[in-house]
């Protein structure tokens, strides 16, 4: 399943957003306008393939934070990679002129699409609430994207996903050589609203030069 926003008028890229834990595809849909209030980007939202204890859907089981499960990521990275590169290829949208973003377990899976083996490079990645994925047999190919740039925010109080996990993202898109903006918000593990406006400018800046999203200035 997948909701689609569509935009006020010639899209001028894409804005993907996927779901935390335990929601769904429409869990997201109001953090789209958030982000692009004059709706210029056409808004995905899939929704994760497994179903969670409880309700929610879940992209990967968790045997421990920071290590998702192997056989459900990879299964689950092969889908998404494959649905978004099909939906974008068919909406004549390029990566380069899509932001990619996430909460949770979406952030994982955001960084997971922009940055796998061989991916193409998305506008940006925005980085919510999440960690970078250590996942046996699989691993980022931060070489080939050194001109995406990602914005990290998280919450200094989160319980679930602890900010050092943040700190360490950081730490290692910068050591790669990625440009990284970071904002950390005093909330918990959630979508700070005090975080919106940073967000919006940020995509903002992705969209300053139509048709080079990713090469837009910092």
């Amino acid at each position: 399943m997948h909701l689609v926003r569509e935009s006020a008028q010639e899209p001028r890229g894409a804005l993907v957003l996927l779901h935390g834990r335990g929601a769904d595809e429409a869990d997201l849909v109001p953090v789209l306008d958030a982000l692009d209030p004059e709706r210029r980007l056409v808004g995905l939202t899939p929704g994760a393939p497994l179903p969670g204890p409880g309700g929610g859907r879940w992209w990967y089981h968790v045997p421990r934070v920071g290590f998702p499960d192997p056989p459900t990521f990879l299964a689950t990275y092969r889908r998404l990679t494959g649905f978004l590169d099909g939906w974008l290829a068919d909406h004549d949208i390029g990566w380069e002129r899509t932001v990619l973003g996430g909460f949770s377990q979406g952030c994982v899976m955001s960084y997971a699409v922009g940055f796998g083996p061989g991916r193409p490079s998305p506008a940006g990645v925005l980085a919510m609430s999440g960690f970078i994925p250590t996942v046996d047999g699989w691993d980022l190919d931060l070489a080939n994207a050194l001109d995406v740039p990602v914005l990290i925010v998280h919450g200094s109080r989160d319980p679930i996903i602890r900010v050092q996990f943040a700190h360490d993202a950081r730490a290692r898109l910068e050591e790669a050589g990625l440009q990284v903006e970071y904002h950390e918000h005093c909330g918990a593990h959630h979508i700070d609203p005090r975080a919106a406006a940073p967000m919006r400018a940020w995509v903002e800046q992705r969209l300053a030069s139509p048709g080079a999203v990713r090469h837009a200035a910092p």
